[in-house]
């Protein structure tokens, strides 16, 4: 997707992308699995960052993304903050702006807490710092 990462801490992350023709849908808008792959992606790195402090990882369990306003080109800009943190769950809201300033698309993204040494999809898991 071409995600460009402009902030990022446990308590905030924003991220831009500039849309071309591999953004696009059929119609020539931007395609409803690039905003969502989009807000999972600035609210798993907020979570991954938080998580990262007691030694776990994230991974998405939910996904909830509304659009909006439909766009065709510019820049798409993402910014996710939490909801809620805990020990086990976290759930991070994010809002896409266009370059009008509009809320183009919102989402929820609900993710787990892992513990290092958890199986995930057959693998052990390893915490990233």
């Amino acid at each position: 997707m071409s995600v460009h990462f402009v902030h990022a801490t446990a308590d905030e992350v924003t991220a831009e992308i500039d849309v071309g023709p591999q953004h696009h849908q059929g119609y020539g808008i931007v395609h409803g699995g690039v905003y969502s792959g989009l807000i999972e992606t600035v609210a798993s790195v907020g979570a991954a960052l938080f998580a990262g402090k007691n030694g776990q990882s994230v991974v998405g369990l939910e996904n909830t993304t509304s659009f909006l306003h439909a766009v065709r080109e510019g820049k798409l800009r993402a910014t996710a903050r939490p909801l809620m943190r805990g020990r086990r769950t976290q759930v991070w809201e994010t809002s896409v702006i266009d370059g009008k300033g509009r809320v183009v698309a919102a989402g929820k993204v609900r993710l787990i807490s892992l513990d290092a040494g958890t199986a995930l999809a057959g693998e052990t898991v390893q915490v990233k710092r």
